[in-house]
């Protein structure tokens, strides 16, 4: 099921799933070699001496396959997405290694009207990005600004 497209289609305490992405070693060390390079996201020896037990994504890589899961669930067509001042309370709960399978859960918290701009509205939403074993490795809070259909007069 592809997101709401627009700021009426939200409903506040609705939740839905979606995404499938599978977490491979390669991607892991590609992404840390650019961007996060820790010793335990660069090598499986390595990561085996600190607390994570072995080869982890990098956080900041959690974040980026969400996004992933996210614009591919965007709707096809006409999106009101408007982007997003700022995301709250990141936190990564447990690691993400090689062989996960992710998915992810969004549940509509607030819903705010512009009152400069009737075209549009902000979202706020709990974002959730579980692991095979349903456990949280990834959670969110972002504001997310949408398009309405009908603007108030």
């Amino acid at each position: 099921m592809a997101s709401p497209a627009f700021y009426e289609d939200f409903e506040v305490g609705s939740s839905y799933e979606f995404g499938e992405y599978q977490v491979t070693e390669e991607e892991i060390l590609q992404f840390a070699s650019m961007y996060d390079p820790q010793a335990f996201h660069l090598s499986d020896e390595a990561a085996k001496k600190t607390l994570f037990g072995g080869l982890c994504a990098s956080g900041w890589h959690t974040c980026s396959m969400a996004m992933r899961m996210i614009v591919d669930n965007m709707p096809e067509g006409e999106s009101g997405s408007l982007g997003s001042p700022g995301i709250d309370e990141l936190r990564w709960s447990i690691p993400v290694f090689p062989g996960d399978q992710l998915r992810m859960k969004t549940t509509i918290l607030e819903k705010k009207e512009s009152r400069s701009r009737p075209e549009m509205g902000s979202i706020s939403m709990l974002n959730e990005v579980m692991n095979q074993n349903d456990d949280v490795v990834m959670s969110n809070k972002p504001i997310v600004l949408f398009r309405k259909r009908k603007p108030a007069n």
